[in-house]
């Protein structure tokens, strides 16, 4: 055998196959025995068995442009571990004498353009099997999912991420929606939003991907502050969650309240300094900024609290499902409801109200039932500002049968004011822009029967003089507002003084005098809904819930906090935990301050004990936890026992001088008449 036939039976074994060339390839098995290559007979296969593999190289270009790269990847690595096989298989005496004549180069070519064909297309019907059984299969187990997730919550899956809004809850949550950039950029474009963060972003030190917040540059590295999450029980197909503290966080905790006792703010900057993500810390300084005309520094630092909270979620813990809850009754999940109330109050004041109403939709779906926040008092306002109108219709309209959201002034008002924008755009069709003007003329006129004493102030707000037969007539005169209970005036004042500015919207006022004429005709025709509506304010609106009056602390809004009772008034307000409920639930308790051991009960004593807590008269031992305060005391103790000294002698050495005696006694007192 010649050499180069050995050269071509080695690169037979390299992986390299035949070309089946049918008739041509006998013809040239004839000449094998002659080591001469015909000339005559090679290019015309060359150049067939080419255009063969360029058109189906085309084909599969055409279904996945990736594909390629993966077949020569697989079967560059399966060549070396099937070559005996392939060469038993493929390769006969036959094909050896016709590779023999053929040129180098052209037989090398053509074998290995004809065997990356077949294999080609033999992968490809392959993995187009394969695929179609997996999606046989996936099909299969997602309908099977989708079955177990109905039966065990009720909803669908497949209902709560279609792209229509039909199948969501009126409070579903999105991603995108809680990242106030998202709103920005609909406003001022991106290149305005993101111009000045591009570059920076690039050397940002932090990786952990977060929905809610985005940490800056100047924050403290991170650090687990001692917060986790644990899922306490799953039933009915809502999951119940739990924020918990180490026992690190606790001892910080403490000496947080040592600080809060303390009435000072620089013991819990000092605290901060050292522990830079400590929940209560972040909010009771973000509160002192914000007095202090901070806002910026305020916002930061909820923001700074919100990263910590996230950074700590369970695993199965959402944002978006509207199924996980957090019990408001522990203290450790009040402060995550508190921040994320602040976080809101923040971006509806910096102008992005579409975001602060998402962010009022997470916390509603948190605990929908108890809803401790009452924020179902302020989502149809937000609604309002953000122009979603739709969104409160149809929670009014799904809710109202258990929930009975048209006894509460801010709905009753907002969802007929949601149907009067409605028929004013223009984009609506005639006969929708109809319905819609009905609705809303049908259920303001409802609303100012059942709430006769809230049109007054909103004038008043509104600085507009109300006509002269209104203000004379006994229904919205001053009488609707005395009858009606504290309760009743603390919902109407917190909703006027939220709102006002909406209604002094172009034709909004006009609306309003339309139906406030037509109300005064129906009242004076005795209306049944105007005495239902009477008999309904006398039976409810006994007394507001403590929710409510948490709200109605932390809106700030100076008509409505004049309407809170004054066990609430009276009560001492903690900026990190407002108005707690009264049956929280303490997974652990702080622990009981050292009792001085002072039996002295003398005013003086009660006088320097209200000014230094830890005052002790005796000097008594402090616990080995406490050594700084107890050297602080030493200290500070020969200068009160010096003090006190002093005092004793001042109060020994007072004279009360008696008054001038008279020197006439019988003078005539009739002179002083």
């Amino acid at each position: 055998m010649s050499s180069r036939a050995l050269r071509r039976l080695k690169g037979k074994q390299r992986g390299q196959e035949a070309l089946d060339l049918g008739d041509l390839g006998e013809e040239l098995g004839q000449a094998a025995e002659d080591e001469e290559p015909l000339e005559d007979v090679g290019p015309p296969s060359k150049n067939s068995v080419n255009r063969k593999a360029k058109k189906n190289k085309t084909q599969k270009n055409l279904s996945n442009i990736y594909e390629l790269i993966c077949d020569a990847e697989k079967s560059s690595l399966e060549d070396d571990a099937e070559k005996a096989e392939d060469t038993d298989e493929t390769h006969d005496d036959k094909d050896t004498e016709h590779i023999d004549d053929q040129p180098q180069d052209q037989n090398s070519a053509n074998s290995l353009s004809g065997a990356r064909v077949k294999k080609k297309k033999k992968k490809k019907n392959k993995k187009g099997a394969t695929s179609g059984t997996q999606e046989d299969v996936a099909d299969d187990d997602i309908d099977a999912l989708l079955k177990t997730i109905e039966d065990t919550n009720g909803q669908t899956l497949q209902s709560e991420h279609s792209g229509g809004s039909d199948g969501r809850s009126p409070i579903y949550v999105e991603h995108r929606n809680l990242n106030p950039e998202t709103e920005l950029k609909r406003y001022f474009g991106a290149r305005a939003v993101l111009g000045d963060q591009r570059p920076r972003q690039r050397q940002r030190q932090y990786h952990r991907t977060t929905w809610m917040t985005v940490p800056k540059e100047p924050w403290p590295r991170f650090s687990r502050p001692g917060i986790s999450m644990s899922l306490v029980q799953s039933k009915e197909g809502l999951h119940y969650f739990t924020f918990e503290h180490s026992r690190d966080y606790q001892q910080v905790q403490f000496k947080f309240m040592d600080a809060v006792d303390s009435m000072n703010n620089n013991n819990i900057l000092t605290l901060l300094l050292t522990n830079p993500y400590h929940i209560d810390s972040l909010l009771q300084l973000s509160d002192v900024c914000r007095i202090h005309e901070d806002p910026e520094m305020a916002r930061e630092l909820i923001e700074r609290a919100l990263y910590s909270f996230e950074c700590s979620f369970h695993p199965l813990f959402s944002l978006t499902s509207g199924t996980c809850r957090l019990d408001f009754l522990r203290p450790e999940n009040r402060a995550f409801y508190l921040a994320l109330y602040k976080h809101m109050m923040f971006l509806e004041n910096r102008g992005c109200p579409r975001t602060a109403l998402e962010y009022c939709k997470l916390i509603l779906s948190l605990d929908p039932e108890s809803d401790p926040f009452c924020m179902l008092l302020l989502i149809d306002f937000l609604a309002l500002r953000s122009r979603e109108y739709h969104s409160i219709i149809r929670l009014y309209q799904d809710w109202e049968e258990h929930r009975n959201l048209s006894q509460l002034p801010n709905f009753a008002f907002s969802a007929a004011l949601c149907h009067f924008h409605l028929s004013q755009e223009d984009e609506t069709k005639q006969e929708e822009r109809e319905k819609h003007r009905q609705s809303a003329d049908r259920l303001l006129q409802h609303a100012l029967i059942m709430f006769p004493g809230l049109l007054t102030p909103l004038l008043d707000l509104c600085t507009v003089q109300p006509d002269a037969a209104v203000a004379a007539h006994a229904f919205f005169g001053p009488k609707s507002q005395i009858g009606q209970s504290p309760a009743l005036a603390e919902l109407t004042s917190l909703y006027v003084g939220r709102t006002h500015l909406l209604w002094r919207e172009g034709g909004v006022l006009l609306w309003l005098e339309e139906c406030v004429k037509e109300v005064l005709l129906r009242v004076d025709a005795k209306d049944p809904l105007v005495e239902d509506g009477l008999n309904k304010r006398k039976q409810r609106y006994q007394s507001a819930p403590r929710a409510i009056h948490r709200h109605v602390l932390l809106s700030e809004i100076k008509e409505a906090t004049s309407f809170l009772p004054l066990d609430v008034t009276t009560q001492p307000g903690m900026g990190f935990d407002p108005l707690p409920p009264l049956d929280s639930v303490t997974s652990y308790t702080r622990p009981e301050r050292p009792q001085v051991g002072a039996t002295d009960t003398s005013t003086l004593s009660l006088f320097f004990r209200s000014l230094l807590p830890s005052f002790n008269l005796q000097g008594g031992p402090r616990p080995e936890e406490e050594q700084e305060v107890a050297q602080a005391g030493r200290e500070l103790y020969p200068e009160v026992n010096r003090l006190m000294v002093a005092m004793r002698d001042v109060l020994a050495n007072i004279q009360f001088q008696e008054p001038p005696r008279d020197d006439h006694p019988d003078r005539d007192e009739e002179e002083w008449n």
